[in-house]
């Protein structure tokens, strides 16, 4: 159905009333992680290099950014059996995870993946709701993911893990769907109640 003149209206006048009181329009729950995602491919030119997706089929956030970009979408792409025939600079797996039967496979894929001396970029929800895609099997803390990416093959001294939440996040969410930023929320980090957690793994050259 076609949306009337005065609807249109109405609702782009929400937007730029919005956009003038600084409303961010951003997923509270990942700001954190895309920042550090962003500010880890901006570094050392890694954003020019060969960079793949494992991407959960929705996601293309990095595309816009890197510009040797390639993906592949999980479920079709099973990255618990699959693996490319090449590897790359940067390897990216963002909220696929969670959806995986068997994360220590997909880890082990992702270290194949993973050109030496390169990256694998994972992030993943701790505290979130179920959002089968097409299944929802798992959740880790910093340790376990550090831990998954261990026995994936990557040496435990080239992981670096973050996550990032606060009970305010935790409680919005609760009480309904994923929700914008909006104004004035809380961007604080308490390391008891996070919502997601990421990491950058180092294969060595």
């Amino acid at each position: 159905m076609t949306e009337s003149l005065p609807g249109a209206l109405k609702r782009r006048s929400k937007q730029v009333a919005k956009r003038l009181l600084g409303y961010d329009s951003r997923n509270w729950l990942r700001i954190r992680q895309i920042e550090a995602f962003t500010a880890f491919l901006e570094a050392d030119g890694r954003k020019s290099s060969d960079v793949i997706e494992v991407s959960p089929g929705w996601n293309r956030h990095w595309k816009t950014m890197c510009s040797n970009y390639t993906s592949v979408d999980f479920p079709d792409f099973d990255i618990c059996k699959d693996r490319t025939d090449r590897q790359y600079s940067v390897v990216i797996a963002d909220q696929v995870l969670e959806h995986v039967q068997q994360p220590l496979a997909a880890a082990q894929n992702i270290h194949a993946m993973t050109r030496p001396g390169g990256w694998a970029m994972v992030a993943t929800p701790f505290l979130f709701r179920v959002h089968a895609r097409p299944h929802d099997y798992n959740r880790w803390t910093a340790a376990g993911l550090k831990q998954v990416l261990v026995e994936g093959g990557f040496p435990q001294a080239e992981i670096q893990v973050f996550s990032w939440g606060n009970k305010a996040c935790a409680k919005a969410h609760i009480g309904g769907p994923v929700r914008a930023y909006g104004l004035w929320r809380d961007l604080s980090n308490d390391e008891e109640y996070p919502l997601m957690v990421w990491a950058f793994a180092r294969k060595p050259g």
